[in-house]
C-alpha cells in the first residue's frame, strides 16, 4: 500500500469532465473477466466526472489486471483481501464514511449469482452484501458468454436482484458473448443513480430507431448501414431525464436501453404498422423518427431462394415504401414531431433546404439533417453533426461530436417546446 502522504499525481485528471460527481465516493468492484482490462478506462472517466474511485479486486480479478493498474487508474489503495482492517464495512458498511455507490464492473455470472444469494467468499461478494445490508445503491455491469447469460438460473438471479433494487447495465450482445456497456454507458447510469433529471416526468415520448430490411427472398435483402445508435442514445437521454419511453427498433447493431419499452421490427410495413398502433393506443407527446427505414421495396417478392446460376442476372423493380412521419402527423396530430433526414455530399445551404422542405411536407415541428458522407458523420459510427431546422426556418447547427451529446441537444429543444405547449 502506498505510504506517501503526497497528493497522487493520477487525481490531476478529477472534474476534467464536468462535477456531476464531486464528492461522490465509488467502490469499484471488479471480477474474473477479461472485460477487467476496461476497469481503468471505467475508473478514470468516473474520476473526470469528480469522483473518488476506490478499486476492490477478487482473487481471479488479479489474475487478468495488477493491482498496481488499478492503484495508478484511481489514485488510491486497492484491496486486493480482507484483513483487520475490515475493508468492506470500511468501504460500505453502515457508517458516515461509507461509499456513495458500489459498481461491480465487470461483473461474472458466478459474482452475480452468488451476490443473489448471499454468498461472501471474495473480496467483492463481502462489499456487496456489505453495501445491502447498509442501503448503499449497487450497479452491475455483466460481462460473460452469451450461454452463459442466458442460463435460466442466472436470469432468475438477475430478476431478483433487479426486485431488491440492483440497476443493470447492459451487456451487449456481439460475437456469442454477452460483452460488458460502454464506458459512456456505464458512466451516465452511475451519474444518473445520483442526478435523474425530471424535466421529462410525466411524458411519454416514442422513438423509431435502427434500419429495416426488405426482403427480395427470404434470403436477400434491400437495407442500409445504419446501427440505430443515434435513436438508443435519444432513448436513453430521455429516459435519464425522466420521460416514458417506447422504442420502434429495426435491426439495428446497438444495444436498446433498459428501461425503454421496445417494439422489435424488420421491414418497414412492420415499423409502419407499429408507429400507427402505439399512436393510436396511446398518446405521446413527442415522436423522434431517427429510424433509417428503407425507401424502397421491391415489387415483386420470391418465396423462395433465386438461383444465380441459371439465371445470372436479375432485374429487380422497385416501388416506394410509405412514410412513416406523415402517417404519424395524421395519427397523432398534437404529437410534437421530429423527423431525422440523411442527404449525402451536399452543401450545408442544400442540406438545410431539403430538410426544411421535407419538415414542411410532413407538418413536423423539427426536423435534424446530416450528410453521411462527411467524415464520422452518421452510420455505423458513433458521432454526428446535424443541423436542426425548426417551422421558421432557423438553424441550430451541432458541430461534430459523440451522438450522446447530439441526443442531449435534442432533447433539450424537445423538453422546452412540450413544457411550453
Amino acid at each position: 500500500m502506498r505510504k506517501s502522504g503526497f497528493p497522487h499525481p493520477s487525481k490531476d485528471i478529477l472534474q476534467t469532465r464536468g462535477a456531476k460527481l464531486k464528492e461522490k465516493r465509488l467502490v469499484l468492484c471488479i471480477t474474473g473477466s477479461v472485460a477487467a482490462v476496461k476497469c481503468p478506462e471505467i475508473a478514470r472517466q468516473l474520476m473526470r466526472c469528480g469522483a473518488e474511485v476506490f478499486a476492490v479486486l477478487s482473487p481471479m480479478a488479479q489474475k487478468i489486471i495488477h493491482p498496481y493498474l488499478m492503484e495508478w487508474a484511481t489514485g488510491n489503495p486497492v484491496v486486493t483481501e480482507l484483513t483487520g482492517g475490515i475493508e468492506h464495512v470500511t468501504l460500505a458498511g453502515a457508517q458516515k464514511e461509507k461509499a456513495d455507490l458500489i459498481l461491480v464492473a465487470p461483473a461474472t455470472a458466478n459474482t452475480i449469482s452468488k451476490i443473489a444469494l448471499g454468498v461472501d467468499d471474495t473480496t467483492v461478494t463481502s462489499v456487496a452484501s456489505t453495501a445491502f445490508g447498509s442501503g448503499t445503491p449497487i450497479v452491475i455491469v455483466p460481462a460473460m458468454h452469451e450461454s452463459m447469460y442466458q442460463h435460466p438460473v442466472l436470469e432468475e438471479n438477475i430478476r431478483k436482484l433487479k426486485t431488491l433494487g440492483v440497476t443493470f447495465v447492459g451487456p451487449r450482445i456481439e460475437e456469442g458473448k454477452a460483452k460488458i456497456a460502454g464506458t459512456e454507458e456505464i458512466v451516465e447510469a452511475v451519474v444518473s443513480k445520483f442526478y435523474a433529471c425530471g424535466d421529462l416526468a410525466g411524458t411519454k415520448i416514442l422513438v423509431t430507431a435502427g434500419p429495416t430490411l426488405e426482403y427480395l427472398d427470404p434470403i436477400r435483402v434491400i437495407t442500409n448501414k445504419s446501427s440505430g445508435l443515434m435513436g438508443i442514445e435519444v432513448a436513453r437521454e430521455a429516459l435519464w431525464r425522466g420521460a416514458e419511453v417506447t422504442v420502434i427498433f429495426g435491426p439495428g447493431t446497438a444495444s436498446p436501453p433498459e428501461g425503454a419499452r421496445i417494439i422489435r421490427v424488420e421491414t418497414t410495413a412492420e415499423m409502419y404498422e407499429a408507429v400507427i398502433s402505439e399512436l393510436k393506443s396511446r398518446k405521446y407527446d413527442a415522436i423522434v423518427a431517427t429510424a433509417a427505414a428503407a425507401d424502397w421495396t421491391p415489387v415483386k417478392q420470391y418465396d423462395y431462394k433465386v438461383p444465380t446460376r441459371k439465371a445470372p442476372s436479375l432485374d429487380v423493380k422497385l416501388k416506394a415504401t410509405p412514410k412513416i412521419i406523415d402517417v404519424a402527423r395524421r395519427t397523432s396530430p398534437q404529437a410534437f414531431l421530429v423527423p431525422f433526414k440523411a442527404e449525402y455530399n451536399v452543401s450545408d445551404s442544400e442540406l438545410v433546404e431539403r430538410a426544411f422542405k421535407r419538415l414542411k411536407d410532413s407538418n413536423a415541428d423539427l426536423i435534424v439533417a446530416n450528410d453521411i458522407a462527411r467524415k464520422d458523420v452518421g452510420f455505423n459510427v458513433e458521432t454526428n453533426e446535424v443541423f436542426i431546422v425548426d417551422k421558421k426556418r432557423r438553424v441550430i447547427h451541432i458541430s461534430l461530436r459523440t451522438k450522446r451529446e447530439v441526443a442531449k441537444n435534442l432533447i433539450d429543444l424537445i423538453a422546452a417546446k412540450v413544457k411550453a405547449r
